[in-house]
């Protein structure tokens, strides 16, 4: 079991799922510094007290991993004065329009049809493995942009679960934080007060019905499963951790060097 971390989560009304990553540790005893690593959900509907925590945070850089669907759908970020805003999407553009169609319009049929039986979790577990195993450039630009000056910096996408929560494991992987204290941050997400509200249009055939919430629900999930299915896709098709950090993502010792350098106490 790995060290319970203080707390240092601010009440922000219009953000979801805002945490500092500082504090987690690593294999040499080390720690995450704090202030300086940031996770979330979109930025979308941050109060102005929202925005002036935020603001006082001295963010050198946001990255969005949303796309246009997910911009559409709930708006683009509030613009934080000196920030840089970088928008590097980690899924296709379709498929998240897609997905979002179904999430809000979707019928008890076409939910069931398409999520039930154990769909819902398959398509997790694959995305997941798709965004370990083909993401790789997106990955290694997160790193290299924070080795050099890109810190303090926020990651985020719309719940702060899936995609932003793999870029921070990756992020923390390369710090050389264990695997098991990277999932007991990644399973925080399940918390009530930082779940993504699921949105349903108001002409939505069933609604907020319990089958139509139960059958979202992986979908909405922070699951070990997910998690072990990307770390697993490093282990199968790279050897492990080091390999993958090197080969897939180009992490050398002197990039590796300047981010723990910048990243850790």
């Amino acid at each position: 079991m790995t060290q319970q971390i203080p707390s240092t989560e601010p009440e922000l009304t219009g953000v979801r799922n805002f945490r500092d990553l500082g504090g987690l540790p690593t294999a040499d005893g080390r720690r995450v510094r704090h202030g300086v690593l940031f996770r979330s959900g979109h930025l979308a509907h941050a109060t102005d007290e929202d925005r002036r925590y935020l603001t006082g945070l001295g963010l050198h850089t946001i990255f969005d991993f949303r796309n246009d669907a997910d911009r559409g759908l709930d708006g683009h970020d509030v613009e934080l004065p000196g920030v840089r805003n970088v928008n590097l999407p980690l899924s296709d553009p379709a498929d998240g329009a897609e997905f979002w169609r179904m999430v809000r319009r979707g019928d008890l049929a076409q939910l069931r049809a398409l999520l039930a039986g154990g769909r819902a979790v398959e398509q997790m577990v694959t995305s997941y493995r798709v965004l370990i195993e083909e993401r790789t450039a997106e990955h290694a630009r997160v790193l290299r942009a924070v080795a050099e000056d890109s810190v303090p910096a926020l990651l985020h996408c719309a719940a702060g679960k899936d995609r932003a929560g793999l870029s921070i494991a990756v992020t923390l992987l390369a710090l050389g934080v264990e695997r098991d204290a990277i999932e007991e941050d990644y399973l925080k997400s399940n918390a009530a007060h930082r779940r993504y509200r699921v949105q349903r249009s108001a002409d939505a055939v069933d609604g907020y019905a319990p089958e139509v919430m139960e059958l979202l629900s992986p979908l909405f999930d922070a699951r070990s499963e997910y998690l072990a299915a990307a770390f697993d896709s490093i282990d199968r098709c790279w050897g492990g951790t080091d390999a993958y950090l090197t080969q897939a993502i180009g992490l050398t010792p002197d990039l590796r060097a300047r981010l723990r350098s910048r990243l850790l106490d």
